[in-house]
């Protein structure tokens, strides 16, 4: 079984909203700094946001005041309204579990303007 699976990707216009599901398997999880990150065609991962619990939450400039990550028991979601289409890419959950980091298959997000 995954540790991290994504879902809610899918092909969007600009201006439209999507909402990204991680689940996560295992308690650690559900108390474990989560964040995601994001990659686009020929670029590196870079970071997207973060919620350390459901008080400190950090955002890329990128998608501050558009996106909202979140997280109820073992899942961890991103709003994404106002989409764009350098927001286009595949979008990776991350749980940070002592030292090491774990990650999922990744969801494909694609906004068309």
């Amino acid at each position: 079984q995954e540790p991290l699976v994504e879902s809610g990707g899918g092909l969007v216009q600009a201006g439209e909203s999507l909402r990204l599901s991680c689940a996560s398997s295992g308690i650690r999880f559900s108390i474990a700094p989560m964040a995601w990150y994001r990659q686009a065609p020929g670029k590196t991962r870079e970071f997207v946001a973060r919620i350390l619990n459901n008080y400190r939450k950090d955002y890329a400039d990128s998608v501050q005041g558009r996106f909202t990550i979140s997280r109820d028991k073992n899942m961890v979601y991103l709003q994404m309204n106002s989409l764009k289409p350098e927001d286009t890419g595949v979008y990776y959950c991350n749980g940070l579990i002592g030292s090491y980091n774990y990650w999922g298959q990744g969801t494909q997000v694609t906004v068309s303007s």
